[in-house]
This record gives C-alpha cells, sequence and structure tokens, in this order.
C-alpha cells in the first residue's frame, strides 16, 4: 500500500465509482469507512492482509461473538479488496476459509395470532397510558403491515393518511419510497392511537407518529434501542417459546409473520402465488422478488407450500436444462 495514500482515501476513490454504476451502498458504504479508519490507525507497511481485515471484522459494533457475524463483515470487503489489487498486487482478498461459510439464513419466529394479541394487550398496560398506547399501536402496525421496525419509527405525522388509509415509507433500505395501503381496522387503530397522543402533544407535519412520552422525550423520536429494550421486557413477561432459529423471539419477527401469514391466506384462497408475489415484494419493500420467494423454502410453515409449488419438477418431470 502506497503510504502517501490513506486507505480512506482508496475508499472514497471505490465508492465514488462504485455510484456512478448506480449502486447506491447505503450498508457497504458505512462499513468500508469503518474499516478504512481502523486501517489508516494501524499505520501499517506493506500490503494489506487478511489477518488486519479480519481483526477488524471481529469489532462489530454490537460486539458479537459470533463467526457468522464476523463472516458477513469480512465478505464486504472482498470487491473493495479486488480493486485495491490494481494499486497494490499484493493485496489479499478474504474468503470464506477464515471465519467460515456464512451459512443459511436462520428461520424466523412467526407469531401465532394469540402471541400477537398477547403482545398488544401487554404493550397497553405498559404507563403512563400514552406509553401503553404507543407501543400497542406500533406493534400492531408491524403485525398488519409488515414494515421494518426502523420504517415505522421514523414516520412523520405527514407520512400517515388516516383519510385516505396510506402510509408513506420515505427513503428506507435500498434507498427506496413506497406507499403502503393500511386495512380499515388498522387505520382506526391509529386514529385512536394519534387522538390520544395529541391530547398530550401538539403535533406538527414533521412530529414523529410514534412518541416518547417520558419526561424530555415527550413528543420526540423513538430509538430504535428503545423499542427492542420494551419488546424484550414484554417478551419475558410473556414467556414465549422460541420457534425460531435466533437466539430468541425478535420485535422483526412480526415482519415475517405478515409475509409468512398473507402466503398461506392467498394459499387457502387458491391464489397463484407467482402472480401475488411481486405485489407482496413491493409492499413490503424487498429489493428483490427472490426475497420474498425465501419464505417458501425458509419457513417450516411454508414447506408444504413450496412442496406443492415445485410438485412439477418432481421425479418424472422432465426439465430442459438449457431453459431452465
Amino acid at each position: 500500500m502506497n503510504a502517501v495514500v490513506t486507505m480512506q482515501t482508496r475508499v472514497e476513490a471505490y465508492l465514488a465509482e462504485r455510484r456512478r454504476l448506480g449502486y447506491h451502498l447505503r450498508s457497504t458504504g458505512p462499513a468500508l469507512k469503518s474499516f478504512a479508519r481502523y486501517v489508516d490507525s494501524l499505520e501499517l507497511a506493506g500490503p494489506l492482509k487478511v489477518e488486519v481485515m479480519a481483526a477488524w471484522a471481529r469489532q462489530a459494533k454490537t460486539n458479537s461473538d459470533d463467526p457468522t457475524t464476523w463472516a458477513r463483515r469480512l465478505k464486504r470487503l472482498r470487491p473493495f479488496t479486488r480493486w485495491l489489487q490494481q494499486f497494490d498486487p499484493g493485496t489479499e482478498v478474504p474468503d470464506s476459509t477464515v471465519f467460515g461459510p456464512i451459512g443459511w439464513r436462520p428461520a424466523p419466529h412467526i407469531f401465532t395470532e394469540q402471541e400477537v394479541l398477547e403482545l398488544l394487550a401487554a404493550a397497553r398496560r405498559l404507563e403512563p397510558d400514552l406509553r401503553g398506547a404507543t407501543y400497542e399501536a406500533l406493534f400492531g402496525l408491524l403485525a398488519a403491515t409488515g414494515l421494518r421496525v426502523s420504517e415505522a419509527v421514523h414516520l412523520r405525522q405527514a407520512d400517515v393518511d388516516l383519510h385516505g388509509g396510506l402510509l408513506t415509507v420515505r427513503q428506507t433500505k435500498f434507498d427506496k419510497s413506497r406507499y403502503v395501503p393500511l386495512h380499515p381496522s388498522t387505520t382506526e387503530a391509529l386514529r385512536g392511537y394519534q387522538g390520544l397522543r395529541n391530547l398530550s402533544i401538539s403535533a406538527k407535519e414533521d412530529t414523529p407518529f410514534f412518541v416518547g412520552t417520558r419526561g424530555r422525550r415527550l413528543g420526540c423520536d423513538l430509538s430504535l434501542r428503545q423499542v427492542d429494550r420494551i419488546f424484550q421486557q414484554l417478551r419475558e413477561q410473556l414467556g414465549w417459546v422460541n420457534r425460531g432459529s435466533h437466539t430468541a423471539v425478535r420485535v422483526h419477527d412480526l415482519r415475517h409473520r405478515f409475509i409468512v401469514t398473507r402466503l398461506l391466506r392467498w394459499h387457502a384462497q387458491g391464489v397463484d402465488i407467482d402472480q401475488a408475489m411481486l405485489a407482496l415484494s413491493t409492499y413490503v419493500g424487498h429489493a428483490k422478488v427472490t426475497n420474498t420467494y425465501w419464505y417458501l423454502s425458509g419457513v417450516p410453515e411454508l414447506m408444504g407450500l413450496a412442496a406443492e409449488h415445485f410438485e412439477p419438477l418432481a421425479p418424472n418431470a422432465e426439465v430442459d436444462h438449457v431453459r431452465g
């Protein structure tokens, strides 16, 4: 590595080049900048080695001790290190032998209807009343629409059209915005929450729709950490049995539950899953429809549906491998 040119300079040049090609790099960009700062702080001499990359990967911001997490961070460096070889051919490119393969996507916990009702009832009992109403409405919205938690907590008053029953989700994951139609019952629940909230604060267009309720936080944004902490508190109180592959039931699993429930309902109604899948993928904000198809093979509740879906390809079916 040329000692005159810092790693941060190299990373900025790489990101600029990739963005000119149309890549957004919303998650890769911050990771590479973090890596560059780490490397520059070491004041290394000579080519960039895998050992340095592995040391950075272990310093995940979540302080995870899971090699799979380290492997994911390390994987983000591969395209950049290949690009870097044009300036320093001695640069090494990390592979899966460092921490092992990333492996399969863990199966989520799929909430039953009863568990959702228990969660909303437990949230409703939180004190003070506005706090209970906030979390009941928030968790209810997640279950009813499949929004990401970050999308829900970042909603502003102007984004929630309760007359038209429509949410505007702005510039979220993958740098995309979308409209999310609401079921009338969901609209009505949000209207009830908004009325209670407005007794405590004076809402403007840029006011968070879901607000903090204590002390100086009254009327301010909820943080993802706050939401996760409250969810953990309620989860422990309710004593659920985790049916997923993660270490515990997560609030994000409400999103998975929405998608799985919708697919099962369509299947029961005889809806053509292939025809409906693109609409569902758009509704939940997936970057690729293949991310939605994953549920057919990655979630136990949908395994039977997947078997029926691919039944035409079973033993006696002829497959044109050239076209397929």
